[in-house]
């Protein structure tokens, strides 16, 4: 309900004065608040005394209709909002999260793309975007600087079962020494479950051992006796 008593404080005298010559333009309420700003201010209405009883009148009425209204409208409340509570109750849930362990444990033995790919998942739920764009770049970068070392790596010493530790590490650093602290440090989450992450990497292992297998078996005797030379003893 307005407090027309404080909008009066601040009218003019001839403004409270229009209230009361014109009463009938105005709301009960409002011209009995003017009504007691004149007398308040030492200037009562002349006509004070034969408008008062109606406007009180009208005044209660008023406030009886409103009162109604603000209890239907709060019957009706609970059953619109219920949903929209729910959700927020939702919201307000700490985010599923994969953590620190669980994104270092698949970079170890399915590479770092599938930890950095778990991280990525954890800066999409978080809608950081800018952070998510940096790891994508870091992870290009570092991919175009493995397949350089490689290339130049593997005529002079040939494959090598410390390559993968090797190329792992940085990766693995980076995720839970930066992108993790700054990004991530201070929220509040629970552990999501790592079970879909793994089926799907062990799926992707196996597709890509078949599909190396067809290819290796496309290729001439040659290239597969080199091959066989490459590989670690």
């Amino acid at each position: 309900m307005e407090d027309y008593a404080a909008k009066m404080l601040l009218k003019t005298d001839a403004a409270l004065r229009e209230y009361v010559t014109g009463h009938v333009q105005y709301r009960e309420a409002a011209v009995l608040a003017a009504l007691d700003e004149l007398r308040r201010r030492g200037q009562p209405a002349p006509e004070e005394a034969a408008l008062r009883p109606a406007l009180e009148a009208g005044a209660a009425a008023q406030r009886t209709r409103d009162e109604a209204e603000a209890a239907r409208q709060e019957a009706i409340r609970p059953s619109a909002a219920a949903v929209p509570a729910e959700e927020a109750a939702a919201d307000e849930k700490d985010p599923a999260l994969y953590s620190p362990v669980t994104i270092v444990l698949f970079s170890i033995p399915f590479t770092f793309i599938a930890g950095g790919a778990l991280l990525g998942l954890n800066l999409w739920r978080l809608d950081r975007k800018r952070a998510l764009l940096g790891l994508v770049l870091f992870l290009v970068a570092y991919i175009i600087v493995v397949a350089v070392a490689l290339q130049w790596a593997l005529p002079i010493y040939g494959l090598s079962s410390w390559y993968g530790p090797l190329i792992n590490l940085p990766p693995i650093l980076a995720y839970v020494l930066w992108f993790w602290p700054r990004n991530m440090g201070g929220v509040s989450y629970r552990s999501r479950s790592w079970l879909p992450p793994l089926l799907v990497c062990f799926a992707f292992l196996y597709g890509m051992q078949k599909f190396n297998a067809y290819l290796m078996k496309k290729q001439p005797k040659a290239v597969q006796e080199q091959f066989e030379r490459m590989m670690p003893k």
